[in-house]
């Protein structure tokens, strides 16, 4: 019995000997700390959005323009320039637009309009970054509620050509019964020129022919603004 016990124990030396391969568990990478965005400098945040191979370029744009409202404006051919390819700017506009739209409080059709606080709330993002004057109509229904906005006219870096008959034919086509004004003025500083008040005074003159309240006109600029029936233009 011993001897073929023995014979077995040879014939199997694997089963006797073999010993169970202990299993390797991969050590955990270490955790990389994540930074509080706030906390980055203008090129870092750049290359975050655009990524690390192109660090050298979001150095030179980060160097070049001083705020992301600066750089938003930058043209895409200049941005083409510093070496960004079509799909980066893209990339790149997304991103500004995301923040616009994050930074702007919808005035909503069938919401009732409450103040001029309600127009810049709106429009001071949308405005905010346009190197020529855009002037819409912001139309109401008989319980001031909007309708629609209407972008009348887009002019120059000084001045928007308005005619009282291109602004009131939308009007009337749209059945409005009151209207707010506004417009923007590129140079940051919204106090109304007197071509403003000339061409107020003729919409309100026309306003009260066609039987559509002219509710306010207001002005935008570089982080603050001017309304006619505020501050006394009225």
């Amino acid at each position: 019995m011993a001897s073929e016990w023995h014979q077995l124990e040879l014939a199997l030396p694997c089963v006797r000997d073999a010993e169970p391969t202990p299993t390797v568990h991969p050590r955990p990478a270490a955790a990389v700390p994540r930074r509080d965005p706030a906390g980055m400098t203008t090129k870092e945040l750049l290359v975050v959005v655009l990524g690390r191979s192109r660090e050298s370029i979001c150095a030179e744009l980060a160097a070049t323009y001083a705020t992301f409202r600066t750089l938003a404006k930058v043209h895409p051919a200049d941005l083409r320039d510093h070496g960004l390819t079509p799909g980066t700017i893209d990339k790149l506009g997304a991103v500004f637009e995301i923040a616009r739209r994050y930074g702007e409080e919808e005035f909503a059709a069938g919401q009732p309009f409450r103040g001029s606080h309600d127009i810049y709330a709106h429009f001071r993002e949308r405005l905010a970054n346009e190197t020529v004057e855009h002037f819409i109509a912001v139309l109401l229904d008989n319980k001031y509620r909007k309708m629609r906005d209407v972008t009348v006219a887009v002019g120059s870096l000084t001045s928007t050509v308005v005619h009282p008959r291109d602004v009131f034919s939308r009007i009337i086509r749209d059945a409005a019964a009151a209207v707010i004004f506004v417009h923007n003025h590129p140079s940051g500083d919204p106090t109304p020129s007197q071509e403003d008040l000339e061409i107020t005074r003729r919409l309100r003159e026309v306003g009260e022919i066609v039987g559509v309240r002219i509710l306010d006109h207001v002005i935008i600029g570089a982080g603050r603004y001017v309304s006619f029936v505020d501050d006394g233009y009225w």
